[in-house]
């Protein structure tokens, strides 16, 4: 049983009541909620969090790494506190999303796919996010989940950027951090 592990980096509660939704000979199933559970903190996946998934689900690392690789949710490397995925698939494209991307991407001085000076912020570009009607849009990815954002203009997303920047520095005073 998990909780029965003495070295491991998941919260064992957590991973309990995630495999306790499977049938036993189904536990592989169980992959993708515990990579989100190993990303919520540090915001990727680290090669000895994808061991220990595989130690947990009876699966080769290679075999969870490749989960990790097939989809934009997950990342292997650190990246900015908040993940700011625009779709720019042709649907969206046609309505202004590669324009949207790349004007974001010049005003915050970087290149889509890179993290802001500070750290907080990644911007990319992603395949379809089932919102071609109210592109440019884009999901919000943080350790808080998920959140879409629909019919941006580049000055909508500069708001909202700065916001989580507003609300990063208040954590940090509050956290007593600099």
């Amino acid at each position: 049983m998990y909780a029965e592990k003495t070295a491991h980096r998941l919260p064992a509660a957590e991973v309990q009541a995630i495999l306790a939704k499977y049938p036993p000979d189904q536990r592989r199933s169980a992959v993708m909620p515990l990579l989100y559970l190993a990303q919520r903190e540090r915001m990727h996946v680290s090669r000895e969090d994808m061991a220990e998934i595989a130690e947990i689900l009876g699966l080769t690392p290679t075999e969870v790494a490749s989960i990790v690789g097939f989809y934009s949710l997950y990342y292997d490397a650190p990246k900015g506190k908040y993940h700011i995925q625009v779709c720019n698939d042709l649907p969206c494209a046609l309505r202004g999303a590669d324009r949207f991307l790349q004007e974001l991407c010049a005003r915050l001085g970087i290149q889509p796919g890179e993290t802001t000076a500070d750290g907080l912020i990644t911007v990319e570009a992603v395949m379809c996010l089932a919102a071609c009607d109210k592109a440019p849009m884009f999901q919000l990815q943080s350790g808080a989940g998920l959140k879409y954002f629909e019919n941006q203009t580049v000055e909508t997303a500069l708001a909202l950027i700065e916001q989580l920047r507003q609300d990063a520095a208040t954590k940090r005073g509050r956290d007593g951090h600099a």
